[in-house]
C-alpha cells in the first residue's frame, strides 16, 4: 500500500499523510523503512524530499534521463549589426560602435553576443578614459567556418549576396542624448557589480 501511494503521488508524501491513508493499526514508518530497503541498489529509490517521501531515479543512473536538444536562437537586428561592426572594425570600442550605427548600444545587445561567446573583451585603448575594446572570438570564427577575421566577405561579395541594401535603413537615426535603443528580442540583463566600469567609454 505504501508503494502504491508513493508511486501514484504527484509530489512527495509525508509520513503523516501515508499513515492517514493506511488501515488502522498499520505502522507507516516500519512499512516505509522496509520498502526503502527493498529498493536499495535498484534503478529507482525512495528518497526523502523535504518533509515528504518520493520515488526518484538512482543518482548513478541520472545521466540516462538527460535530454539534449539544439535550441535555435535568432539574433536581433541590433545584435547582428553590432556583431558585424566588431568583426570588421576590431578592436573597436563601444563609442565607435555607436558612432558607426548611429544609435546607442543597449546592454542587452552586448549581453547576447557575450552569452553566445562570439565576442570578447580586448585591450583597453591608451586614450582618455581607457575605453575597453571588443573582438570576435574563436567560437565566432568556427561557427562561420572562417580561419581568421581576414576571411570575412568583402564589400563586393556582400553586395553580390544581396546582404547590402543601398536604401536608407530605418531605425539608424541618432537617438536623443542619453537614450538607448530597445532590443525586443532579448531582455536586458540586470547590471552586475562592476558593469558600469567595464562598459564605460
Amino acid at each position: 500500500m505504501v508503494e502504491a501511494i508513493l508511486f501514484a503521488a504527484f509530489e512527495p508524501v509525508t509520513l503523516a499523510e501515508i499513515a492517514r491513508r493506511l488501515p488502522s493499526g498499520c505502522d507507516a514508518g516500519t512499512a516505509l523503512d522496509d520498502l526503502r530497503a527493498r529498493y536499495e541498489g535498484r534503478g529507482v529509490e525512495i528518497r526523502r524530499i523535504g518533509e515528504g517521501w518520493a520515488f526518484r531515479t538512482a543518482p548513478d543512473l541520472s545521466h540516462l534521463m538527460e535530454n539534449e536538444r539544439v535550441e535555435t536562437r535568432k539574433l536581433s537586428r541590433a545584435a547582428t549589426e553590432t556583431l558585424a561592426i566588431i568583426a570588421y572594425h576590431q578592436p573597436v570600442t563601444r563609442a565607435e560602435i555607436e558612432e558607426i550605427r548611429g544609435v546607442a548600444v543597449s546592454r542587452g545587445t552586448l549581453d547576447q553576443l557575450f552569452e553566445l561567446e562570439w565576442v570578447r573583451f580586448g585591450r583597453r585603448r591608451m586614450s582618455p578614459g581607457r575605453p575597453v575594446t571588443f573582438l570576435v572570438t574563436e567560437q565566432f570564427l568556427a561557427h562561420f567556418g572562417l580561419e581568421s577575421s581576414r576571411d570575412l566577405p568583402g564589400l563586393a561579395e556582400l553586395r553580390a549576396a544581396g546582404l547590402l541594401d543601398p536604401r536608407p535603413v530605418p531605425g539608424l537615426t541618432p537617438l536623443p542624448e542619453g537614450e538607448e535603443e530597445e532590443d525586443d528580442d532579448l531582455p536586458v540583463s540586470p547590471a552586475g557589480e562592476g558593469d558600469d566600469e567595464i562598459f564605460e567609454d
